[in-house]
């Protein structure tokens, strides 16, 4: 018998995004969910544009495209019916939204209810790197884009950026060849954490929530404790301790690259424009 197939909405919630280009992420969105995910994880989804934030038809799990997110607030919730939907920050000026919308839709589709956990060898932070603790085991909340979701580790599909995204044998116990750990094969090993991401888990020595956190790749890793999970998703709770930390850091790295961007165009205008003078 066939898996029931989930709908997903891309809906712009703030009315400044131009029609035909959500229409374009959307089918850049739904190639994605079905052609490269299923190759992974058993997941049998659709991504459509919803072209009317006020008309969202029964049964679909909208990703909402926002202004701006509270502090407190993730990207993943649940309606009070407890059906999952997403909310992702648009990028003026860009469609860097697309990756984020693409994020959370994957991690959404492989575990709607944000309570995933799979048991692994533990990790620990050394120097600069995460490596394989000695002893022990973690149990890894399942996000499947938060070890490689630095923007340095998209690919693209029709022009648009989405994000990376660890497979099941990212949680093996060793190493063997030929196996593929993320979707671009940017992940070569078990529970490597690419600089820009974070992994969280739960310590099963002190039962409470930890997570190693490198989203800003100039600063080592850093080991968070976040506490015992309250609420009842993990993925929840995790984010409202995450998002907006990691959202802002993203924002920083995003903007010093398209200034660097301009300042590198800069003096190659000016130079057309003394060569220009050459030939008046």
């Amino acid at each position: 018998m066939n898996s029931l197939s989930i709908r997903v909405g891309l809906v712009d919630m703030t009315g400044t995004i131009d029609p035909a280009v959500m229409a374009q992420v959307a089918a850049a969105l739904n190639t994605q969910v079905t052609r490269d995910l299923p190759q992974y994880w058993n997941v049998h989804a659709t991504v459509t544009y919803l072209p009317h934030k006020d008309e969202i038809p029964q049964g679909v799990w909208p990703v909402q495209i926002v202004k701006t997110l509270p502090p407190d607030e993730g990207g993943f919730h649940f309606t009070r019916h407890n059906q999952p939907y997403a909310k992702v920050i648009n990028t003026p000026g860009s469609n860097e939204w697309a990756v984020d919308a693409s994020h959370e839709t994957l991690e959404m589709l492989v575990d709607s209810a944000g309570n995933r956990l799979q048991a692994s060898t533990a990790i620990q932070i050394e120097g600069d790197e995460v490596v394989d603790a000695a002893t022990g085991k973690f149990e890894y909340l399942v996000e499947v884009c938060d070890p490689c979701e630095a923007d340095d580790f998209v690919y693209r599909i029709d022009g648009f950026s989405v994000s990376d995204f660890i497979t099941p044998h990212y949680y093996d116990a060793h190493a063997a060849p030929g196996t593929r750990y993320s979707f671009t094969g940017a992940i070569i090993r078990p529970r490597q954490l690419l600089k820009g991401g974070y992994i969280s888990f739960v310590n099963t020595e002190t039962a409470e929530m930890q997570q190693i956190l490198w989203v800003d790749p100039s600063e080592p890793p850093q080991l968070n404790d976040l506490g015992p999970a309250s609420g009842a998703s993990l993925r929840v709770f995790v984010e409202t301790k995450t998002h907006h930390r990691t959202h802002e850091v993203r924002a920083k790295i995003r903007s010093k690259k398209a200034a660097a961007v301009k300042d590198y165009r800069a003096p190659l205008s000016a130079a057309a424009r003394s060569r220009a003078k050459l030939y008046v």
